[in-house]
């Protein structure tokens, strides 16, 4: 009889902790430090928002992974990403934008989109964001 209510005090255990996993919320960073194909980015995080909706997403830039995020700038059809990033925002993603790479690059924070939030330093942020606070690590 002892033996039997330790199994099942196991099995208990093991399906909370079955339970409580799979509700765990996905935290995912996309790490863009290469400014070739943002758009292609973009569309990889709008397909993961339509498969998990409930996806935490934070796009964290540097280097010329900016590019995308600064004042008018368009793809190589001419299409405004700042259309893009702001119906991503709508769908709760948020885009990070490093602060050493403006002052390398001596870019006025003026010339950044109202959507992107400046960090420090993007790689910094990275690690903080998977050390810290869970998050699941993205290159696209």
């Amino acid at each position: 009889m002892k033996y039997l209510r330790t199994m099942l005090a196991i099995l208990c255990l093991a399906t909370i902790g079955m339970a409580s996993a799979s509700a765990a919320e996905e935290k995912v960073v996309y790490h863009m430090n290469d400014g070739t194909n943002p758009m292609a980015a973009l569309q990889n995080i709008r397909n993961h928002l339509n498969a998990s909706p409930k996806a935490k997403i934070v796009v964290v830039t540097h280097g010329p992974g900016i590019d995308f995020l600064l004042d008018g700038a368009k793809d190589k059809n001419g299409n405004p990403y700042e259309v893009v990033v702001q119906e991503l925002e709508g769908r709760n993603v948020q885009f990070k934008l490093c602060n050493n790479t403006l002052e390398a690059r001596k870019i006025d924070k003026k010339q950044v989109i109202p959507e992107a939030i400046i960090v420090p330093s993007g790689v910094a942020e990275v690690s903080r964001l998977q050390i810290q606070e869970g998050y699941a690590y993205l290159k696209p």
